[in-house]
């Protein structure tokens, strides 16, 4: 599936530009042309931050029913309460079927450690070698549109454009940070960004004191920073122990 982020910044700008030509071209036939999603699929964005705030994908896809797979080795919730090792099968666009859609074509979320023990639903362990439990402390906090729904991943429906985020985190949560950044800059000279930092129930507020890459110095009180770059390159702020941000690629 195509990332939100390319690994390569500078070819994600030439890339750019030559998309640019294409519907330059098509002009005519493209304003009456329809983008058709398969029925009962949904195309939303993906994030997902493993251990030590490592990001494990940043993706668009689009997602609907579809199957992930159970495993005995899933028991972050007690001696015991492994999965079956059944396969189980989501109906409906939801947040944790993004997740297991994603993995289909993502090494980096594989394994997926899901329990199906529990009578009231489905249990996430482990994402790509991150997991949760006891030991770790840790746990897999999800967020739809920077806000926590209280629900299981397989309860949370979800429409188009909506913005998913798993994050294995201590409990209570930290805070989401979400970057603000150009999608161009001159090479040497200094720009804006902004980092702000979403609350468990969606409040925002600037994040003071994050780190930005490229920046010379923290953000101040208004989340603000300036940087400065020589080369395409992808942005990412950090805080402590706060989940970090989404990584914004500037041309």
């Amino acid at each position: 599936m195509p990332t939100l982020v390319p690994s390569r910044p500078a070819a994600a700008c030439a890339l750019a530009f030559s998309v640019l030509l294409a519907v330059a071209a098509i002009g005519a036939t493209a304003a009456t042309a329809e983008v058709m999603i398969p029925a009962g699929r949904v195309a939303a964005k993906l994030r997902v931050v493993g251990a030590y705030g490592k990001v494990l994908a940043e993706e668009k896809l689009k997602t609907g029913t579809t199957t992930v797979p159970t495993s005995p080795r899933a028991t972050c919730l007690g001696a015991g309460s492994g999965g079956s090792g059944k396969p189980a099968t989501i109906p409906g666009a939801t947040a944790l079927g993004l997740l297991g859609q994603a993995a289909k074509s993502n090494a980096a979320l594989r394994p997926l450690l899901i329990t199906d023990h529990f009578s009231f639903g489905l249990g996430l362990c482990g994402v790509g070698g991150s997991v949760g439990g006891e030991a770790s402390g840790l746990s897999w906090y999800l967020k739809l549109n920077h806000v926590d729904p209280e629900l299981g991943g397989e309860a949370v429906k979800l429409h188009a454009g909506d913005e998913v985020l798993w994050a294995l985190a201590p409990f209570p949560y930290p805070a989401e940070l979400a970057l603000r950044a150009p999608h161009r800059a001159k090479a040497g000279k200094p720009f804006e960004v902004r980092v702000f930092a979403y609350a468990d129930d969606g409040t925002r507020t600037p994040a003071a004191g994050a780190k930005v890459t490229g920046a010379a110095a923290p953000t101040g009180a208004d989340g603000r920073a300036t940087v400065t770059l020589g080369k395409p390159k992808r942005l990412l702020a950090r805080r402590g122990k706060d989940i970090p941000s989404n990584r914004a690629a500037v041309c």
